[in-house]
């Protein structure tokens, strides 16, 4: 067995070790707001934080995941985060799918950055791919965010 923190709520359950964390917060723990994208790591669907720091989960081992805080899109969607009503007031959701993964990545930058500048905002987004090419939407929801976070 192996206890998880996720949100906030340690969460008992049976995985092998290198089950990828995706798929333990999707099938194991039911926590579908991270999305599966590629699978490799390279696009940024599956972005959640370790101990607030933002990692692929697809890529990620249970293992690694053990002892850290795991947070989720519905744990920072039920904490009020700024990013979460930025993200509605300037519309950046097209399709939506890379919407939660985009989120966590911007989260924990403004986290080490309250004030992130433009080449800061861009080379911490730069692992999260949207095909829908809301780039300039994000932008500035990372910086309304940043400004409601002040």
């Amino acid at each position: 067995m192996v206890t998880l923190t996720v949100n906030g709520t340690a969460r008992t359950f049976d995985a092998p070790p290198d089950t990828p964390l995706l798929w333990v917060l999707r099938e194991t723990l039911g926590m579908t707001g991270t999305k599966f994208g590629c699978g490799m790591g390279l696009c940024g669907a599956c972005t959640v934080h370790l101990d607030g720091v933002a990692v692929q989960s697809c890529g990620t081992p249970l293992s690694s995941a053990i002892g850290k805080a795991v947070t989720t899109i519905e744990g920072l969607a039920a904490s009020g985060h700024p990013l979460v009503a930025a993200w509605v007031e300037h519309a950046v959701s097209q399709c939506g799918y890379c919407q939660p993964g985009q989120i966590m990545s911007a989260a924990a930058l403004l986290a080490r950055r309250p004030r992130p500048t433009d080449p800061e905002i861009a080379q911490a987004m730069n692992s999260n791919l949207c095909r829908c090419g809301t780039y300039g939407r994000i932008r500035r929801a990372i910086r309304a965010a940043a400004e409601k976070g002040r």
